[in-house]
């Protein structure tokens, strides 16, 4: 069932987020910028998309929805830009303009071109924790195993 999301755009040539398929889980996401931006391998840099959102999150609420940003499997596979920060987070009332932070993993240059698709937006549920300090936590036959404990 789709959330309402109102957009506000911070940029006359801001492109409003779109499915590209009926089935896509999420939304892109593309580049508001007045010329082309080169990311050097290994560098990192934030991309603009010339947009702010409103999904929810009135003042007092719990913020139980959240957007999530993804790196396209297209630009991260064939050009090696993913996301500098693995996944970004749109917390529920954030009213900024949604910047994409970005890395080239790849062993070439990447030019960035206005409009182009840069990242997928994803909106998810959030569940808030209610934390309560305790001298023990419950054991299991995992225990603290972790980090490739069952093998690789």
């Amino acid at each position: 069932m789709p959330i309402p999301v109102k957009i506000k755009k911070l940029r006359p040539d801001a492109r409003i987020p779109a499915y590209q398929t009926p089935g896509a889980a999420a939304c892109d996401l593309s580049a508001a910028l007045d010329e082309a931006i080169t990311v050097e391998p290994g560098a990192r840099t934030l991309i603009p998309t010339g947009i702010a959102l409103d999904f929810g999150a009135p003042e007092g609420s719990d913020g139980s929805v959240a957007a999530f940003l993804f790196a396209r499997s297209g630009l991260a596979v064939k050009r090696g830009l993913a996301l500098s920060n693995g996944v970004g987070v749109i917390d529920a009332d954030y009213r900024g303009e949604i910047k994409v932070a970005v890395v080239n993993l790849g062993a070439e240059p990447v030019t960035v071109e206005p409009g182009d698709r840069i990242a997928q937006m994803a909106f998810c549920p959030v569940l808030r924790a209610a934390f309560e300090e305790v001298p023990e936590i419950s054991d299991t036959d995992r225990g603290a195993g972790g980090f490739g404990h069952t093998g690789v």
